[in-house]
């Protein structure tokens, strides 16, 4: 299966972490295009100029197009379980909007953690709780 791997590019080191193991398990796998570059600097990712400049939205946008599913690395940030940002959100709209699989590594973040955990719920991730042999 085709996967490209989102979520916050706080985990941008994760995101490497899960594509090796993906593939280790026979999978062809996607990260952003910024990836590396946001390990090297974590600013990047919130640098408005940088994400105009390289366009990165519709890569990723595009990205998903190309694949079969995404795999959504909704580890714990700012205190909140299961944390998805906004920029993830719109990549999992995308999704649903596609027919791609969608899958969660962990639970979804509590409605009294993150107003739009409905909206997460809408698009109707399959929620692996960290066992990525569950991707099928």
């Amino acid at each position: 299966m085709k996967i490209f791997i989102c979520g916050s590019m706080s985990f941008a080191r994760e995101m490497l972490e899960y594509k090796n193991k993906l593939q280790e398990i026979g999978h062809q796998v996607i990260v952003p295009a910024s990836v590396e570059e946001c390990i090297e600097n974590p600013e990047l990712n919130m640098d408005l100029d940088y994400c105009f400049r390289t366009d990165i939205q519709k890569k990723c946008f595009n990205q998903i197009a190309e694949s079969d599913a995404i795999l959504v690395l909704n580890c714990e940030k700012n205190g909140i379980d299961g944390y998805i940002g906004g920029a993830t959100l719109m990549e999992m709209g995308l999704a649903s909007h596609l027919n791609k699989k969608i899958f969660l590594l962990n639970t979804s973040p509590k409605i009294e953690d993150l107003r739009y955990s409905v909206e997460i719920q809408l698009t109707k991730p399959i929620i692996l709780n960290g066992d990525l042999n569950l991707i099928s």
